[in-house]
């Protein structure tokens, strides 16, 4: 289920709800029970370890055409 990210206007608190994407524009009061929220614009982070790096162009041809119609 998604996480969506909001603040607080009252407070200034941010807090996370999880909903469904359908639900996503409802409102969410904050935790401490104020109504006055906002919802955040998320950012992804994609992270990991690559196993061999990048992969390696086919060796011959190249140039603009990839080799199969350039002579």
């Amino acid at each position: 289920m998604p996480r969506y990210d909001y603040r607080c206007r009252a407070c200034g608190s941010t807090f996370e709800v999880s909903r469904s994407m359908i639900n996503a524009s409802d409102p969410a009061p904050c935790p401490e029970g104020h109504d006055d929220t906002v919802k955040l614009l998320s950012t992804v982070a994609v992270t990991g370890t690559s196993r061999g790096g990048s992969p390696r162009p086919p060796a011959g041809g190249g140039g603009c055409c990839g080799g199969g119609c350039c002579s």
